[in-house]
């Protein structure tokens, strides 16, 4: 199917405002003596920001109206606005299109004035939307097809001719019911059977393949790698599931995650690498896990490295420094042990090829590997 145009959600698609929500509402139901437990984070996603006062008024049963809540909640979701990152793959995704000169709408559940501030934060974005349309400029919002029917009409585009991208269960709905073609990046974590009906359920922004569409392709994959903004993370090795040398014969180095939760929320689940700096015996090549691992149905989001060298006895609690400068692959599943550990070589052979390249044998250097604490 060939499209002309693509129309883009903003908050959880382009944005990584899962965080800020969280804490403001942590911040807000605080008052009330409530505990934000993040259980309504399905019921909310994708709804308008009076709709999910109501259902946060709802289940903690607060003695207050929607125009109240978002009276208070208003001014502490301003404050901290600016301080909203682009997901990993959104700039890339925006500045390849404009490049391309693809007609892009933003077309969001959000008021338009809140639109406006929050891309006005990341440089460029405005300028790079022809369309910008919020859900105070439409009768009804997503799930309702009105706003995306608004956004093609405004590209001067058939519906049919459009492709959505969206993170939402409700915005998923909408592009299906205006007609159009729909990529799903559920912000929902373990959640993707809920978005059956879109044509695509992609892990992040950066498993996009615009050919797919009839877009153009992107050109800046190198030897099946993406590079990426490099991401530090650090800490003591800590005893893992004991599956990595028992079950699939591959010692991995197990990192706590305390402090690194942030890390882990914004970057997308998937398979890395990079280098890893041990305080007592160097520095490595290594390939990481982030995420659930499929296979063995993690209940919480873990990092994982693989460190490409033969050690003759554990480093537990040593202090292991990693700098991620490539991706290669999104998190999934797979039928049997055999081909878990097929795949895994896999990894490790291309990240080890990779790490060669002059673009990513520069942060072998990077001073993060060797500043370990006394």
């Amino acid at each position: 199917m060939v499209v002309s145009g693509v129309i883009l959600d903003l908050d959880g698609t382009l944005l990584h405002t899962d965080g800020i929500v969280s804490d403001v509402l942590k911040s807000f139901l605080d008052k009330y003596g409530k505990q934000w437990d993040g259980r309504e984070a399905l019921r909310i996603t994708g709804k308008t920001p009076y709709e999910s006062a109501a259902v946060i008024i709802e289940d903690y049963e607060l003695p207050c109206t929607s125009t109240e809540l978002m009276s208070q909640v208003s001014p502490m979701f301003e404050e901290r606005w600016c301080n909203i990152k682009a997901l990993p793959g959104a700039n890339r995704l925006i500045k390849h299109f404009t490049g391309h000169r693809v007609p892009m709408a933003l077309a969001s559940n959000s008021s338009r004035e809140n639109i406006e501030t929050k891309i006005s934060f990341h440089q460029g974005w405005k300028d790079s939307f022809s369309v910008i349309i919020g859900s105070d400029e439409v009768t009804t919002a997503k799930p309702s097809p009105e706003i995306f029917l608004e956004a093609a009409k405004r590209l001067n585009l058939e519906p049919s001719r459009c492709l959505v991208i969206e993170d939402s269960v409700p915005g998923v709905a909408a592009g299906k019911a205006a007609g159009m073609k729909v990529v799903a990046v559920p912000s929902l974590p373990k959640k993707t059977n809920l978005y059956s009906s879109a044509d695509e359920v992609i892990n992040s922004l950066l498993d996009f393949q615009p050919e797919k569409w009839g877009l153009p392709p992107f050109e800046d994959w190198v030897e099946n790698t993406l590079p990426i903004n490099p991401m530090y993370i650090g800490g003591p090795v800590v005893k893992g599931y004991g599956r990595g040398s028992k079950v699939l014969g591959i010692p991995t180095a197990n990192l706590s995650t305390e402090g690194y939760s942030d890390v882990l929320l914004e970057h997308p689940s998937g398979v890395y690498f990079g280098w890893a700096g041990l305080s007592t015996r160097g520095i490595f090549k290594m390939v990481a896990s982030i995420g659930w691992n499929p296979f063995f149905d993690n209940a919480e989001k873990t990092i994982e490295p693989w460190l490409l060298h033969e050690f003759h006895e554990d480093f537990y609690d040593e202090d292991l420094r990693l700098v991620l400068v490539g991706y290669i692959r999104p998190e999934a599943n797979f039928p049997n042990l055999e081909s878990l550990i097929a795949k895994i070589h896999e990894d490790g052979r291309i990240a080890e090829r990779a790490l060669d390249l002059p673009l990513y044998s520069k942060y072998r250097d990077d001073q993060y590997l060797k500043q370990h604490d006394a």
